[in-house]
């Protein structure tokens, strides 16, 4: 009897331990699904409030002479259900990679060390919003008498108002237009293709076991003081026959190549099937005197089998001729014991 109510006793100890446990479970688990609940929320908050404003266009190209002044003029649309004091930036920017990204200079007394175009732009009022509504800001371009000819470029960044001083880099959420100026006069335009290169995943070859995920690597530095926009056609060739063909940076507007930069293009080849030797031309073209540059790169496509099927036929060619080496070697062995026996006999 005492036994058995030992028993009961340690199990009414384990239950209590296990009630307890369960229920800290439980509320560690309410409170983790509360906190994911409130991260979910507040990111949802930041990515909604990222959406405030929409700015077109995103890249505007215009040509003012030195001397005089252009307007711009750009739509800034309000998304939300409320009124918005709309801050209106200048600010330049430089290449932030070769792909094009712009990396803008958020310091409101910080210029690009050249081709700023933040100096030749009128500070732009502030502009009110109404919700769901777009409105028109003006942007007025002066280019100074005696600016030198070239390309100049920077962008206006339109972010909610939030009364911060103008010398302090504004953080809140903000869209961009970018504006590429060319003030006309002599320039220099130089523009070199620095790679050509055909590439799979990444990586440069002239052997490839398959014609997938094959692509054309296009890079220029620009060494002129002027924004260039090459453009083109590539082609692939089969021997003589052209197996595919695909424009190059034809799209309105232009990817250009700022001045002092460097970008970069990787064009994806296709119809390139099968065992094969294949050449890829490029006719590329740039600059007001429209110079052409003129380039190919070949390559192979030769499929795994064919390689171990080659791979065989030489093991069996060297075979064959280690074979055929040692079966002349035994002949002319065979020849001259024949040869010498024969004297031997005749001596006697």
């Amino acid at each position: 009897m005492m036994e058995s109510n030992h028993v009961i006793g340690k199990h009414s100890v384990l239950t209590k331990k296990y009630i307890r446990k369960s229920v800290g479970i439980a509320i560690f688990a309410a409170f983790t699904f509360a906190l994911l609940s409130g991260s979910q929320s507040f990111a949802q908050s930041a990515i909604s409030s990222t959406n405030v404003l929409k700015a077109s266009p995103v890249r505007t190209d215009i040509e003012i002479a030195a001397g005089t002044s252009k307007t711009v003029e750009m739509t800034v649309t309000n998304l939300t259900n409320a009124p918005v004091v709309v801050s209106p930036i200048e600010n330049d920017f430089i290449s932030a990679d070769e792909k094009g990204a712009p990396a803008l200079i958020l310091d409101a007394n910080t210029y690009a060390p050249t081709h700023s175009l933040k100096r030749f732009l009128t500070k732009i009022p502030d502009t009110t919003i109404p919700a769901l509504k777009s409105v028109t800001i003006k942007v007025v371009i002066t280019v100074p008498a005696g600016t030198q000819a070239g390309g100049y470029y920077g962008a206006i960044r339109f972010t909610p108002a939030s009364g911060t001083d103008g010398g302090q880099v504004n953080l809140n959420p903000s869209v961009a237009s970018l504006v590429l100026l060319t003030v006309p006069g002599p320039t220099t335009e130089q523009l070199n293709l620095t790679n050509f290169d055909v590439q799979q995943k990444n990586h440069t070859g002239t052997t490839f076991q398959t014609g997938d995920n094959l692509s054309v690597l296009v890079r220029f530095e620009n060494k002129g003081n002027i924004q260039e926009g090459p453009f083109g056609k590539l082609s692939v060739k089969n021997g003589k026959k052209v197996v595919y063909e695909t424009d190059f940076n034809v799209t309105t507007p232009r990817d250009q190549v700022l001045p002092d930069g460097a970008r970069r293009w990787d064009v994806p080849l296709k119809n390139v099937t099968g065992f094969g030797y294949y050449t890829v031309t490029g006719t590329l073209t740039y600059g007001q005197k429209n110079t052409t540059i003129d380039i190919s790169k070949s390559f192979w496509v030769i499929p795994q089998a064919y390689i171990i099927g080659a791979i065989i036929a030489l093991v069996l060619f060297i075979a064959l001729i280690v074979f055929i080496i040692f079966f002349i070697r035994h002949r002319i062995k065979r020849r001259l014991r024949r040869q010498t026996h024969g004297n031997s006999r005749y001596r006697r």
